[in-house]
Parts: structure tokens; C-alpha cells; sequence
């Protein structure tokens, strides 16, 4: 009869597999800060006739794609995003003046008779193409009258082009000019206004040969107006593509170029790599064969992981990259609860060998193992509900990493270890020992919770100074939650800050943030155009040579006041989340214990910014949340084992101090793999991806710490209020065959 591990290999064989097929089949789909191009992200607005709700954002994202369509954008990408906005990629378009100017333009088309010339002052008066005042009568024909237009041009009629029109009915048309057509030759009222938004773009008279009350038959006419092939081209999409039903208003604007995003790849690349390598390196030196194997079982995870993003059509962005690498040493953390548990059953009995220690080593990890991605799948799961943006891209990678994580460890890597461990020796597998930090820790034994009050001191100092560079400094919220705008240039030349402050305030911006670098000059102001971008980069080119837009971002200020309200909505939903689920699986004074230790990790890492300056924004929000995923998982791993540990005739505070020092190995050296992930990370990623990593360490080093001395303390201290029992022994459990195979 087949037993379970050979059922196991075959389910491992078939992931593989099929991930290796999706690999090497299926192209990833990369978001525009890796191939470069302009995401723009509009926002439906009540008229003063329709109702901007679903529907009628539908019916303008039909119109977008109409003109995203006809401007020739390779691949577009236009989808909506909750009942109000619209998210509009545009790959290889680099110029956000045209892409908001042709692709959101409200294009309230309508073609007016001309009453007569208006006097100055007049305010109902519209100004023609030559300068002239001219007084409108109401619209005769509107944007939902013209079937088709196109640009034209013709040598025999002469140089330019112009535009050419077809109306769905040609009775309106024909009206309209055969009126006009009555007026004498050099009467304003022979004209015809054409008005776009409000402005005249073309009021041509009619030709002498059209005549009074006949008009001209067929629904057709041609726009003239010395345009160039791109002016002409883009009127025509704005009336081929029709009114919009609703007014739109650009909130979001994103221009990343070409060569940022491949240097980003690049660096991604090399930081998976090394990172992967150092990890493969450390786990193999810490449990030999056991650990080459479960290297081996890491790089599957990579494929995996890779492959199920790529089956989703989940958009690769920067920070997802960042996410998967990180993923990667997050990984090692199920293997490394496996392989310590199955240690400490093998020197609890030897004799029963290295296979059943490590049967028993996996059964008993599952339950840490689940509690501790639980919490990580929290995190990951608020910043994909709560976050916008390319932090999306972080929670659905983040996620993926978690599940794939699981296959890794507990299907291949068990499959791969089974299949060798009955074959070598203890000494060989890097199972049979101790460990260097077990070892040091039960010669030692230290009594870490007698100190207990001292520790919570000390971490409540840590706190205060957080808070007060909190209070003195504050946040360097990001454009991405004040609003405004940020550009980056590259600059052939390197100019010093003060240099660069001059430029750009003679630009016209003094109030602007600037910031320079050896290679790059970043400008920030939250009252900054389009068009002043373009003034800026000229004054710039005085004194740092070449200047060239590496990336360009806009958010408007209701929707920088919308991400700074989820943001914080986002953190303490995962800090309320965190704390029901451990109250649920454990008890309230375990979830309270971690929620307070929690709260010091994000103090200090929040404090840690505001004194050096660096800038919050949505990557920050993605480390923060991946340090609460990381804080709990520790501190789940801890409880776990002191509801292992607590008895009737174990103390509670000796069940805390001794699940401390049991876990520590494991503690330190899933810490360790993943420090050697963000050292990567922090080596070869940009400045956005070094601050995230630095977020990051921050957090793994005070969420280890505060395991032992926050929430182990804390918890001691919350037990006197909890007036239940302790857990039933462990020997009160069923007890497993010796041998048995699960």
C-alpha cells in the first residue's frame, strides 16, 4: 500500500513542474516604474446632470480607451478601481502633459452660431483663434452628434493639416450652415464656432459658394486651423472618442523612465541573489546536509512563488520586488522552527533516531508555524485592501511568498530530508546536535525574568525618546500623504543642494523641498504643474548640465488626506486584528503582552525616522506593516511554547523564561536570514528601497528583543488578572506510535 511520503514526493514533483511550464511559457507583466511610462489615476465628479457612480465611470472608461486606443499606446491598461476612480497605465509614454491633456480632458464639444461680434468686457463673450470677442448662441450640435473624425492632410490643397468630421445626422449640420450662409461675406454671423471646454478652437466662415438656407448637405466638414499632425491628431481623438459623461479630475500621476526601471530590475536581481546565496550559505553552515537540502528547497520556493505571480497576472512593481526578495528570507523561518524542534527531540531521545525526531519536529512546528504566517497573511492581506498604488503589488507578493513558503518547508523540504535522513549519520544531517546557542544557553541557564521590570524600563525609555523625536521632528510625510508633486532629474553634472535650491526657486518655487545628490536632483512642492515642471528642469540645466526626468509623481490632496487616513486606519486595524487573534488562539494577556511590545517596535522604528529625517511614504507603510507580520509571528512562536511549557507544577514566569531560551536559536537564526536579505536589499536596491530595508532592521532587531524583554515580562505581569489555569500537561495528550510515518 502507498504510504504518505511517497504521496508527498509526487505532489512535490507536480508543483515543480508545473511551475517550471508557467516559468518558462508565461512572460511576467512588469508595472511602468520597471518598463518605464505614465500611470495616471482619474477621479470621477458629480455634474450637474449625471451622477458619478458606477456605471457612468464605466461609460467614461469605455471613452478613455477609445482615445488611449487611438494615440497608439502599446499595450494600455485601463481598469477601475472602486465605483469613482480610473487607473490608466501608458507604457513608453513619458510626457504627462499629453497623456493628461489628451487622454482626461472632459471634451464638452459643441458646434455654436456666431450672434456677432461682443464688445470688451464683456464675460459671456468668447475669444476666437485670432484674438477677436465673439458672442455664441447655444449649441447646435454636441460631441454625441459626430460619428467619426480623423486627421487629414492633402499636398494638392496645400501644407498643414486639418481635421475631418462626420455627423450622425446631417439635418443639424445642414441647418446650422445654411442660416449662417445667409449673412453677408464679412459678417461675423457667417462663421461657425467650434467650441471645445469651453474654447473656441476653430470658427471658420463659410465658403461664398454655400447657399442661404440650403447649408452644406452630406454631414460632413473639415476643421482647418494651421494645425501640426499632432494638434490635429489629438483633436481627433478628443471628438472621435466623445464626451465624457462625467468630468473627470487627475488625483494621481505617476512617470517613471526607461532606465530607472531597468536599473531597478538590475538591482532587484542582484539583491535576490546575493540574498538567496548568503541564505543557502548560513542555513547550510548551521544544519549541514539538512540545510543543503532545505537551500535546495528555498530556490523551488523562488520558482514557485515566481509562477504563481505570473499565473495570476499579478503586476510586478518595485516595491512587490522588494516583497519577493524579502520573502525569501522569510521563507528559512519554517525550517528553521522544523529543524530546532527536531534537534530538541533528538536530545530528549536519542535513541528513538533521527527520523522520528524529525517527524515529531514537523508535527510539532505546525502549530507555531501556522499561528506565526497567519499574522503575516494579516499584514500582507490590510495592505492590499487598505493601500493603493504600487504598495498593492508588496501585500499580493508578501502573500504569496507566505503560501509559498509553506510548500517549501513543509512539502518539499520534508520529502527531500525524509529521503536522506535514515541514510547518514546524526553528526552528517546537522540534527543531532544541539547547536552552538542551545548549547551556551542550557550551561548557562539565565534568568532573564527576574529583571523583568528593569526590561519594561527600559524598552518604556526607548519609547519616550521615539515619541520625542515624534513630537520634536515629526514625520517626513512623503508627497504620496500631503499631496503635491515630486520629480527626480538625473543631472550629468553634480550640483549641491544650495545650488540646486537657488535654480528652483527662480523657477518661481522658493518654498519647494529640494534635495541633491551626486547624480540626481529631487524637487517636491504642493503647488507644482505640469508646465512648471518643464521650467524647473531648464533652470536646472544652467548648472548641472544634461538634465533628464527619471521620475515624476502627483497626488492631489484628497487623495494624499484619503492614503494618510488609511494609513493610519491600516495600522491599527492590524494591531486590533493581531490582538483578537491572539486572544482567540492563546489568552487575552498573551494578545495584550504582544500588542504592547508591538507598539514599542513600531515607536522605535517610527521614532528612528523622525529623528534622521527620512521620508514616510507608501514603501514605509509597507514596512511597517511587515515589521507588525514579523513582531507577532515572534512573539506567536514564544506563547506557543509557553503554553507548551506551563503546568500546574511549572510557574508561569519559569514557562516564559524557559520558552525564551528555547526559542532563541530559532529566534536568532531566522533573524539572521533575514538581516541577510535587507543587507542586500540596503546594498544594491535605490534610496527607496535602502530606506525600506532600514525600516526593516530596525524592526527585526527591536521585535526580537522586545519577545524576550517586553512581551515576555508584560505577559508575567498581565497574568496576575488572569485567574484560569494552566494548560493541561503535556503527557495528558494522545501519544503517537513511535515510528509512525505522517
Amino acid at each position: 500500500m502507498f504510504r504518505a511520503p511517497f504521496w508527498r514526493a509526487v505532489a512535490a514533483c507536480a508543483v515543480i513542474a508545473i511551475s517550471l511550464a508557467i516559468t518558462l511559457t508565461a512572460a511576467p507583466r512588469l508595472g511602468l516604474d520597471l518598463r518605464g511610462g505614465t500611470q495616471l489615476v482619474f477621479e470621477t465628479k458629480d455634474s450637474p446632470t449625471v451622477e458619478a457612480d458606477a456605471a457612468a465611470t464605466d461609460r467614461a472608461l469605455n471613452v478613455l480607451r477609445q482615445r488611449a486606443d487611438a494615440l497608439g499606446v502599446v499595450d494600455p491598461t485601463l481598469v477601475r478601481s472602486g465605483e469613482r476612480r480610473i487607473i490608466v497605465e501608458l507604457p513608453g509614454v513619458l510626457d504627462p502633459r499629453q497623456a493628461a491633456e489628451v487622454i482626461g480632458r472632459t471634451a464638452q464639444l459643441a458646434f455654436r452660431p456666431v450672434l456677432g461680434a461682443a464688445e470688451p468686457g464683456d464675460r459671456s463673450a468668447f475669444r476666437d483663434e485670432n484674438g477677436g470677442l465673439l458672442k455664441l448662441g447655444p449649441a447646435a450640435i454636441t460631441g454625441d452628434g459626430v460619428s467619426d473624425a480623423a486627421e487629414r492632410s492633402d499636398p494638392q490643397r496645400g501644407p498643414g493639416w486639418w481635421v475631418s468630421i462626420d455627423f450622425r445626422e446631417d439635418g443639424a449640420w445642414q441647418r446650422l450652415t445654411g442660416e449662417a450662409a445667409c449673412q453677408p461675406p464679412d459678417d461675423p454671423r457667417r462663421r461657425v464656432a467650434i467650441v471645445l471646454d469651453k474654447e473656441i478652437i476653430s470658427s471658420p466662415p463659410l465658403d461664398p459658394s454655400v447657399p442661404c438656407r440650403t447649408g452644406i448637405p452630406g454631414g460632413s466638414a473639415d476643421i482647418t486651423g494651421s494645425f501640426t499632425h499632432e494638434e490635429a491628431r489629438d483633436l481627433a481623438v478628443l471628438i472621435k472618442g466623445g464626451a465624457l459623461p462625467v468630468p473627470l479630475q487627475l488625483v494621481e500621476q505617476r512617470t517613471v523612465g526607461p532606465t530607472l526601471g531597468a536599473a531597478a530590475i538590475d538591482a532587484s536581481a542582484r539583491a535576490a541573489v546575493a540574498g538567496l546565496v548568503l541564505t543557502a550559505v548560513f542555513i547550510v553552515a548551521v544544519y549541514r546536509l539538512a540545510g543543503l537540502l532545505s537551500a535546495l528547497a528555498l530556490a523551488c520556493y523562488g520558482l514557485i512563488s515566481y509562477a504563481a505571480l505570473v499565473a495570476m497576472g499579478a503586476t510586478f512593481t518595485l516595491p512587490g520586488l522588494a516583497g519577493f526578495v524579502l520573502a525569501i528570507g522569510m521563507a528559512i523561518d519554517a525550517n528553521v522552527l522544523v529543524f530546532e524542534r527536531a534537534r530538541e527531540e533528538y536530545q530528549q531521545a536519542p535513541r528513538r533516531g533521527l527520523r522520528a525526531a524529525l517527524d515529531r519536529g514537523f508535527r510539532n512546528a505546525w502549530s507555531a508555524i501556522a499561528d506565526s504566517n497567519v499574522t503575516t497573511l494579516i499584514a500582507a492581506g490590510l495592505l492590499f485592501w487598505l493601500a493603493s498604488g504600487p504598495v498593492k503589488g508588496f501585500g499580493v507578493t508578501l502573500a504569496v511568498g507566505v503560501l509559498a513558503s509553506l510548500v517549501s518547508a513543509l512539502l518539499i523540504t520534508r520529502v527531500l530530508v525524509q529521503a536522506v535522513i535514515g541514510r547518514i549519520g546524526p553528526r552528517v544531517s546537522g540534527l543531532g546536535s544541539a547547536g552552538t546557542v542551545r548549547t551556551w544557553l542550557a550551561g548557562r541557564n539565565p534568568q532573564l525574568m527576574r529583571a523583568g521590570k528593569v526590561w519594561l524600563g527600559i524598552a518604556g525609555g526607548l519609547a519616550a525618546v521615539a515619541v520625542a523625536g515624534l513630537v520634536a521632528r515629526g514625520l517626513n510625510f512623503g508627497v504620496e500623504f500631503t499631496g503635491g508633486r515630486l520629480v527626480e532629474f538625473a543631472t550629468s553634472r553634480p550640483i549641491s543642494a544650495d545650488a540646486a535650491g537657488q535654480a528652483v526657486a527662480r523657477a518661481g518655487f522658493p518654498t519647494a523641498v529640494v534635495q541633491a545628490g551626486d547624480d540626481g536632483v529631487s524637487v517636491r512642492a504642493a503647488r507644482l504643474g505640469i508646465e512648471d515642471v518643464a521650467r524647473i528642469e531648464h533652470a536646472l540645466e544652467g548648472q548641472a548640465g544634461e538634465v533628464t526626468k527619471r521620475r515624476e509623481e502627483f497626488i492631489g490632496p484628497s487623495l494624499g488626506e484619503e492614503l494618510r487616513r488609511n494609513a493610519l486606519v491600516a495600522l491599527g486595524v492590524a494591531v486590533a486584528m493581531q490582538l483578537v487573534y491572539l486572544a482567540a488562539r492563546f489568552r487575552w494577556t498573551f494578545g495584550v503582552a504582544a500588542v504592547l511590545a508591538l507598539l514599542v517596535d513600531v515607536a522605535v522604528v517610527a521614532g528612528l525616522f523622525a529623528w534622521l529625517g527620512k521620508p514616510v511614504d507608501g514603501v514605509f507603510l509597507a514596512a511597517m506593516l511587515t515589521v507588525v507580520g514579523y513582531s507577532v509571528n515572534d512573539k506567536v512562536v514564544v506563547f506557543d511554547r509557553v503554553r507548551e511549557l506551563w503546568t500546574a507544577r511549572v510557574p508561569f514566569a519559569a514557562a516564559v523564561n524557559g520558552a525564551i531560551l528555547q526559542t532563541l536559536p530559532r529566534t536568532v537564526n531566522t533573524g539572521l536570514g533575514a538581516l541577510f536579505i535587507l543587507l542586500a536589499l540596503m546594498a544594491f536596491g535605490g534610496d527607496s528601497l535602502r530606506d525600506f530595508a532600514m525600516a526593516l532592521v530596525a524592526g527585526i532587531v527591536t521585535g526580537t528583543l522586545s519577545s524576550a524583554f517586553v512581551a515576555g515580562p508584560a505577559a508575567i505581569l498581565l497574568g496576575r488578572f488572569d485567574r484560569r489555569p494552566p494548560p493541561s500537561p503535556a503527557s495528558a495528550k494522545p501519544q503517537v506510535r513511535r515510528g509512525a510515518v505522517v
